[in-house]
């Protein structure tokens, strides 16, 4: 059964069978906005675009590693002193499925929009945090979203396996009238990996504010 995360909830990266988490999916599921118009008869959809990101932390404290879309401008990227936009880590062990722009039309899919692969074995020795987080490219709040879950997950980003763990973000009331939410961290100690739910939403518009709120309030 899948664990249903809380604010500040830390979990170890175990099974029910005592296996260790290695290979998982953190994938994020969303909803365009669908309006129904006057006396019903059709319906207008508000496209919605947010965006799955990571970067990876060294034992120095170092952003050493990132995956957030090459869509993003990189001369608004260099004004915050960020690297263009990949979807594979430098080490392989982290490969993200690439931008959605729209969400879900038409109700659930049961399938993430954006979806980040990860194979802890691969992970650089030196990297020891590991943050996630989700930016509202729109206009649009959180609240206006119909649903949007975030999970983690054993298989494909076709194919979901088995749900190790998930948290509801659009039933949380704190996320109305943000624009970004840092969700959670992988972090190493005494050389194993745990995750820990952040779920912190923020005000920041752009990635960039993000990445340095990051860096200087959660190393």
């Amino acid at each position: 059964m899948a664990i249903n995360l809380t604010k500040g909830q830390k979990i170890d990266l175990r099974k029910s069978s005592g296996e260790t988490l290695t290979n998982f999916c953190v994938g994020v599921n969303w909803g365009a906005i669908e309006k129904k118009t006057m006396f019903g008869l059709s319906k207008s959809v508000i496209d919605i675009d947010l965006d799955l990101s990571c970067i990876l932390v060294d034992d120095q404290g170092n952003v050493s590693d990132h995956l957030y879309s090459p869509l993003y401008r990189v001369e608004v990227l260099q004004q915050f002193g960020l690297p263009k936009g990949k979807l594979l880590t430098s080490d392989g062990a982290m490969k993200h499925t690439g931008d959605d722009l729209e969400g879900d039309k038409g109700g659930d899919d049961g399938l993430d929009n954006e979806i980040i692969t990860v194979d802890l074995s691969k992970i650089n020795a030196n990297v020891n945090q590991i943050f996630f987080f989700l930016n509202n490219a729109g206009n649009e709040d959180f609240a206006q979203i119909p649903y949007a879950k975030i999970r983690m997950y054993e298989g494909t980003p076709t194919r979901v396996q088995s749900v190790f763990a998930d948290y509801n973000v659009s039933a949380e009331a704190q996320y109305a009238g943000k624009k970004s939410i840092i969700m959670g961290k992988l972090y190493k100690r005494n050389g194993e990996w745990k995750f820990s739910a952040i779920g912190d939403p923020t005000e920041d518009s752009f990635l960039g504010q993000t990445i340095h709120r990051i860096i200087k309030s959660y190393l």
